[in-house]
């Protein structure tokens, strides 16, 4: 009987075959006789990484009175500086409510410096400008190459972009001989394919001063909730310490323990235990080393790719920063980067951070650079040590590397959030784990920030309570 079906199914499926490669055939018939347009290949054009420039060189502008340089224009001649006398026929674009943005001299005394064209000249302090691009006149951005005046070229959203436009630029000249013949002969075609002239981008992100931000009291009572602290631990030692989903944790609660609960209720206390522990995680004071990595991974937020960018002490084990957001851009990297900022007692000189080859973190070291925050970062480009910075400082990357492998191994049972607030929570609570509560194997079995009170316990549930305890104490001592 068994050969007989066996037989039976070998003819069945030589059968099918046959029927797959005749409507393989059909297809391919079809598609040659059809009108329709064959499918090409996308075309490969040549486009450049971006790259970042070092910073411009700043000229600071100061600025004047233009009474007082009126009354020593009278001191020296003896005569009064007369407004100007507008010739009959002449066309100015010029509001009269416009000033000299160096001096502030009202519209009286601006020339038409270039007809009906904007440019504006001082007659008092000899500035020029065009009211349509006023700028403040603060500072003067100029190439470092050349040190020619950057011009501004393309008002982009969060950003302005400078140019150094002259053809003599030793940037540009260099930028010409390194191009292959191959390059030159596209150059002549497209020159928008390549990046020849030095760019300066300016960020018009607002700037805080770097200092801890006031504890905002959480309207969250955890003393309301329905279960017991030893209950509330367990529910979190299950679903941080060994990330376990909300429904796994909340059957384990019930096997176990014989505690009825939902995977809601579950998450619902992690959202509410997060809010109080969070101002004592980010305003806790840590003892730093001089080694900081930092690096972004991917999480999953209503469905859609969201980046965290962790920055780490790679000799303390700490979490420094843990920033979400739904772009990979540069005003993500420039707050988290304040958020290791907020928990240095003082910024060392020296300060280096050592991260991937995203160019955001060369531009956010440009914004604070431009705030009187100067820091290094050290690039570590690709898989292989190419070059002798990647050769140096790859031990610190791959460091950066294994936390994401560990937050990605509690991270992988929650499949994702429905909301930014729950992916907040969940980090917030990972990287108190991390920080107060998990051995590393590095510190000798011992936690990254050692808590007496945490270390007389006897257990991960009862820790759990007290940090929360602690939290609520910090909490109160912070209220005027």
């Amino acid at each position: 009987m068994l050969p007989l079906l066996l037989t039976y199914l070998v003819d069945i499926i030589k059968r099918q075959r046959m029927i797959i490669l005749a409507l393989i055939n059909l297809v391919i018939l079809l598609t040659k006789n059809s009108r329709m347009p064959q499918l090409t290949a996308p075309d490969n054009l040549n486009y450049q990484k971006l790259k970042v420039d070092e910073l411009p060189l700043i000229e600071k502008v100061e600025k004047l009175d233009y009474h007082l340089l009126l009354q020593t224009h009278f001191e020296k001649t003896g005569k009064v500086l007369q407004p100007i006398q507008r010739r009959n026929g002449v066309k100015i674009n010029l509001d009269l409510n416009t000033t000299c943005p160096r001096c502030n001299a009202p519209s009286d005394y601006l020339y038409a410096n270039n007809g009906s064209k904007g440019q504006c000249n001082c007659k008092v302090c000899d500035a020029l400008f065009n009211p349509k691009n006023r700028y403040s006149k603060e500072a003067i951005l100029k190439c470092p190459h050349c040190s020619h005046p950057l011009e501004k070229i393309k008002d982009r959203n969060g950003f302005d972009v400078y140019k150094c436009k002259r053809a003599d630029c030793p940037y540009y000249l260099r930028r010409l001989k390194e191009l292959t013949p191959e390059e030159k002969e596209l150059f002549e075609k497209d020159s928008q394919q390549f990046k020849m002239h030095y760019l300066f981008r300016q960020f018009n992100i607002p700037f805080h001063p770097i200092s801890k931000d006031s504890v905002i009291q959480p309207k969250v009572n955890l003393a309301n909730i329905h279960c017991s602290p030893h209950t509330l631990g367990l529910i979190l030692t299950y679903h941080v310490n060994y990330g376990l989903s909300a429904r796994k944790t909340a059957a384990l609660m019930y096997d176990v323990h014989n505690v009825r609960i939902s995977g809601q209720t579950i998450l619902n206390y992690a959202s509410s235990t997060s809010v109080v522990l969070k101002p004592f995680l980010e305003n806790y004071p840590y003892e730093l080393s001089d080694q900081f990595c930092g690096d972004e991974t991917y999480i999953r937020v209503g469905g859609r790719w969201n980046y965290l960018f962790f920055f780490f002490d790679a000799v303390k084990k700490i979490i420094l920063s843990n920033y979400v957001s739904p772009n990979r851009d540069t005003e993500s990297a420039i707050y988290a980067l304040r958020e290791v900022f907020k928990k240095m007692p003082q910024i060392p000189e020296d300060l280096t951070f050592i991260v991937d080859g995203n160019p955001i973190y060369l531009l956010a070291q440009h914004y604070y650079a431009q705030h009187g925050i100067p820091f290094d970062v050290k690039q570590v480009i690709g898989l292989t040590n190419n070059d002798p910075v990647s050769k140096e400082y790859r031990p610190l990357k791959q460091i950066i590397e294994r936390l994401n492998r560990t937050f990605k191994g509690n991270y992988r049972a929650t499949t994702g959030f429905g909301s930014q607030q729950g992916s907040v929570s969940f980090v917030t609570l990972f990287c108190v784990y991390f920080n107060f509560l998990r051995p590393h194997a590095a510190l000798e079995k011992k936690v990254p920030v050692l808590i007496p009170e945490l270390d007389k316990l006897p257990n991960m549930p009862a820790k759990w309570t007290k940090l929360i305890s602690l939290s609520q104490e910090w909490l109160m001592d912070q209220t005027p």
